[in-house]
C-alpha cells in the first residue's frame, strides 16, 4: 500500500501539469476567449442595470477601447498585405508561383462553391420564411434609408476597383456608381436613371491586392537585380508581423469592449429571436456544418491529411474573428497561426492568406444565399431553377467583391433583393440579428483562409522545395524574435 501512493500522486498531477502547459502555451488564446465571456456577460448585466434605454452617447463610451484596438489592427492590413503577397511572390519563380495561384483560386472557388449550394439546401428543406407566413405577418423591424442600386453598377465597380487608376487614392478610396436620387421620384424607368460615379472613404484592398501580386511577380523574374527591393520588403513584412504580435496581447481587452458595446445596442433581444429564430438558426446550421463537414472533408480528400489539428492550431485566429468582425483585421492573427503552429511555408502563408482574407468569403456566401431565399419565402415568391441559380451566382460574386466596402453586407443583399423583385427595405429584417451571424461567418471565412494556407502548403511542398530558397525569406520555423535579428 505504502508503494501505491506516490503513483497516484504522480498520476493525479500529470493532468493538471499538462492543463497548466496547456494554459501556457495557448495564454493569448485563453484570455481572448475570456474576454469574449466577460464582454457579452457585461453588456448583458449593463442592459438589465436600468429600465429605460442606454443612450446612443453610452454606446459610444462603452464600445471606446474596442474601437481602439479595431484601429490598430486595421492600420495594419494594408502594409501587411502589400509587404506580404510581394515577398511571397518575389521569392518564388514564375513557375512555381503559377501553380500555387491556381491551385489557392480552384481551392477558394470550390469552397465557395459548396458554401454556396449548401445554404440553399438548408434554406429551402427547412424553409424558415414559409414557417413564418403560417402566424402572424410580421413588418420590417427597422425603417431603412436605403440608396438605389443597379445590379450592373454594382458588379461594374468591382472590375473598376480591381484596377485603381491611382495607387495612392486606392489606399484611401473606393470607386463606387450611385443613381441620381433627383430623378426617383420621377418616371423613369431604372435602365435610364443617370448616375454618377464618387469616390468613397475605404481601403481599395481588391485593386491594391491585385496590383501587389503583379508588382511580386515582376520582381520575382528580375532574379537577382531585385534582391535589394525583395529585402526591403521583407523587413516591412516582419516589421508589420512584430507589431501585430504586440497588438494581439490586446485582444482580451479589445473583444470584451466591442460586444459589451454590441450587445449594448441591439434592440429588444428576445423579441428579435422570436420572430426570426428560425432563420437564425438556418445560417448557424449552414455555418457549422461547412466549418465543421464541408472544409474539413475536402481536406482530407484532397490532402489525405487530418484536419482538425491544422483547424485547432488556429483557434486564436478564429476568437479574433468572432471578436472583431473582419477578416482583413485577423490577417495578422491568422499569419502568426497558421506560420507558428502549422508550420506552413511563409512563402505560401503570405500570399495565400492575403488572397483569402479579401476573396474567400464562405461564410458571406452562404449568408446571402440563405438571406435572399428567406426574403423570398417570406414574401410568398416561389422561386424557378433560374433564380435560385441567379441567386446562387451572384451570393459567390458579391461575397468576393464587397469586401472593405462600407456596409457592404447591406450593398450586396440590396442586389439580391432587387434580383428577386423585393423591396430594398426587406432586408430590415436581417438587421436585427446580423450582429451575431456577421461574427460567426468572419470566423468562417477565416477557417477557410487557413485550410487554404495549409492545403496548397502539402499540395505543391515539391515545388517549393526545388524553388531556389535564399536569405531573401525567412525560414520556416523561424520565430518573430529571431527573424528581428537575422534582418
Amino acid at each position: 500500500m505504502g508503494e501505491d501512493k506516490p503513483t497516484t500522486s504522480v498520476t493525479m498531477a500529470k493532468p493538471a501539469h499538462h492543463t497548466w502547459k496547456y494554459i501556457r502555451s495557448n495564454l493569448l488564446t485563453v484570455l481572448t476567449l475570456t474576454g469574449i465571456l466577460l464582454g457579452i456577460t457585461f453588456g448583458c448585466v449593463l442592459r438589465h442595470s436600468k429600465d429605460e434605454k442606454w443612450s446612443q452617447r453610452d454606446h459610444v463610451y462603452i464600445k471606446f477601447g474596442g474601437e481602439i484596438f479595431l484601429r490598430m489592427l486595421k492600420a495594419l492590413t494594408l502594409p501587411l498585405l502589400i509587404s506580404c503577397v510581394i515577398t511571397a511572390l518575389g521569392s518564388l519563380e514564375l513557375r512555381v508561383s503559377g501553380k500555387v495561384g491556381i491551385r489557392t483560386g480552384l481551392f477558394y472557388l470550390t469552397t465557395s462553391v459548396c458554401a454556396v449550394v449548401l445554404g440553399i439546401v438548408l434554406v429551402i428543406t427547412i424553409r424558415p420564411g414559409i414557417y413564418k407566413n403560417h402566424h402572424e405577418r410580421v413588418e420590417p423591424p427597422t425603417q431603412l434609408k436605403l440608396r438605389k442600386v443597379w445590379n450592373g453598377d454594382v458588379l461594374m465597380d468591382i472590375v473598376r476597383n480591381m484596377f485603381p487608376s491611382n495607387l495612392f487614392q486606392a489606399t484611401m478610396n473606393q470607386y463606387q456608381t450611385i443613381m441620381d436620387v433627383s430623378t426617383l421620384s420621377k418616371n423613369i424607368d431604372d435602365a435610364n436613371i443617370p448616375t454618377k460615379s464618387r469616390n468613397v472613404e475605404a481601403t481599395n484592398l481588391l485593386g491594391l491586392l491585385i496590383f501587389s501580386t503583379i508588382f511580386g511577380l515582376a520582381l520575382s523574374s528580375l532574379g537577382p537585380y531585385g534582391k535589394a527591393v525583395l529585402k526591403f520588403f521583407r523587413c516591412l513584412s516582419q516589421i508589420m508581423m512584430i507589431i501585430s504580435g504586440w497588438i494581439l496581447w490586446l485582444a482580451p481587452v479589445g473583444v470584451f469592449f466591442l460586444l459589451a458595446g454590441k450587445i449594448l445596442e441591439v434592440g429588444d433581444i428576445h423579441d428579435t429571436f422570436h420572430q426570426i429564430w428560425l432563420y437564425l438558426f438556418t445560417v448557424l446550421l449552414g455555418l457549422i456544418t461547412h466549418a465543421l463537414v464541408v472544409l474539413p472533408i475536402l481536406y482530407f480528400v484532397i490532402t489525405g491529411s487530418h484536419p482538425f489539428k491544422v483547424m485547432g492550431n488556429v483557434i486564436q485566429a478564429l476568437v479574433t474573428a468572432f471578436g472583431t468582425a473582419s477578416s482583413s483585421a485577423t490577417l495578422p492573427a491568422t499569419v502568426a497561426c497558421v506560420e507558428d503552429k502549422n508550420g506552413v511555408d511563409p512563402r505560401i502563408a503570405r500570399f495565400v492568406l492575403p488572397i483569402g482574407a479579401i476573396l474567400n468569403m464562405d461564410g458571406t456566401a452562404l449568408y446571402e444565399a440563405v438571406a435572399a431565399l428567406f426574403l423570398a419565402q417570406l414574401h410568398g415568391i416561389s422561386l424557378d431553377l433560374g433564380s435560385i441559380l441567379a441567386v446562387s451566382l451572384f451570393a459567390t460574386i458579391a461575397s468576393v467583391g464587397a469586401s472593405g466596402i462600407p456596409q457592404a453586407g447591406m450593398v450586396t443583399m440590396i442586389m439580391m433583393a432587387n434580383i428577386l423583385g423585393l423591396p430594398a427595405e426587406s432586408i430590415a429584417f436581417l438587421i436585427p440579428v446580423d450582429f451575431i451571424l456577421d461574427r460567426c461567418r468572419t470566423a468562417v471565412n477565416v477557417l477557410g483562409d487557413a485550410l487554404g494556407a495549409s492545403l496548397v502548403d502539402k499540395l505543391c511542398k515539391e515545388e517549393m522545395t526545388m524553388s531556389n530558397e535564399d536569405d531573401s525569406f525567412p525560414s520556416k520555423n523561424s520565430s518573430v524574435s529571431t527573424l528581428a535579428e537575422e534582418v
